[in-house]
């Protein structure tokens, strides 16, 4: 069975921020950033670094953090003005981004090295945490507490972001992608080999596996109702699970080859980029029905979605510019 896209292909590629309404998505061919303010109807393209590959918000001081793997930076950028303020040098091949907005930090992976880069929001200053070499990470805001997985040997570092102790542990080989509940505070990673989730709570360093079936690849979670949405590769289709059950609860027909998904908690929707079918799926997360598909023009493989607007905007493979849909 063909594997999900790997590479420099980074879910993290699109984000949105509360804090001042806009949306990021990176253009790694054209090394710059769509910029998306919903209020105003405009789209601004920004230079960055060379080949971006992930971007991080913090929704403190606004500003948007844009990795830059071809040439070992992290943009930093302006949340009003939509400038690029500094360039920080983080080293060679960074990959991953996630923001600790109460905390301040920004943290940063290094594929191929040993070294978790962190950056001072404040002050932008840089430093680094011996870390292995992990893959993907997501921050507890509640607890500073930073996860960080390494893909193929699926080795799980749990960093506390106060005392920079780590912990380690295991959720097995071929782990693929990871995201938080930040209201539990349980991590759940995708094992795209096993057909099954690990779900780490919090507080504890011994996963839970929940199966789902198929090639699950990349997933999102609806904080308000703890429902976990996985998109299954080889089956074309979201597995739906509860996080109160730790169970599959629904699996949903989509579009082809499925890579990205989001959510819109606020009006109980689910996206979903489908890269091999160039479509944006609709999933009611009430019914657990698909509305609909929407044409993307391209192969969209990440996606972000701006609650108040419900604006979608993704990013597709070798397509210049983002794609976007209005939601009804």
């Amino acid at each position: 069975m063909e594997a999900p896209h790997s590479g420099l292909i980074n879910n993290a590629g699109a984000a949105f921020n509360p804090a001042t309404g806009k949306s990021y998505v990176v253009d790694s061919d054209g090394s710059s950033v769509e910029i998306s303010n919903d209020r105003t109807g405009t789209t601004q393209s920004v230079k960055v670094g060379a080949h971006p590959v992930s971007v991080a918000v913090d929704s403190r001081n606004g500003r948007a953090y844009i990795v830059n793997a071809g040439d070992g930076t992290v943009s930093v950028l302006d949340g009003e003005t939509n400038k690029v303020v500094a360039t920080e040098q983080v080293g060679d091949h960074p990959y991953s981004i996630a923001s600790d907005s109460t905390a301040g930090r920004i943290y940063v992976t290094r594929t191929y090295s040993n070294q978790l880069m962190v950056i001072d929001a404040a002050t932008n200053q840089v430093s680094s945490i011996e870390a292995g070499s992990p893959d993907l990470l997501v921050v507890d805001q509640k607890s500073h507490t930073v996860y960080l997985l390494s893909y193929e040997m699926g080795d799980l570092l749990i960093l506390n972001g106060v005392t920079r102790e780590i912990t380690r542990t295991s959720v097995g080989m071929h782990a693929w992608g990871m995201t938080i509940n930040q209201k539990t505070g349980t991590v759940y990673i995708a094992k795209i080999g096993e057909g099954r989730l690990a779900a780490i709570e919090a507080g504890s360093t011994q996963p839970i596996y929940i199966e789902t079936g198929g090639i699950p690849c990349a997933l999102a979670v609806n904080e308000r109702t703890n429902t976990i949405y996985v998109a299954d590769y080889s089956g074309n289709s979201i597995r739906v699970i509860s996080g109160d059950k730790k169970k599959l609860i629904a699996t949903i027909p989509v579009g082809s080859r499925p890579e990205a998904v989001t959510v819109d908690a606020d009006h109980d929707r689910v996206y979903i980029a489908n890269t091999s079918g160039a479509r944006i799926s609709v999933i009611d997360g009430v019914a657990n029905r698909m509305l609909r598909t929407e044409p993307a023009g391209a192969a969209p493989y990440v996606i972000t979605v701006n609650p108040a607007f419900r604006k979608v905007h993704a990013a597709a493979l070798g397509a210049k510019g983002s794609v976007n849909l209005q939601d009804y």
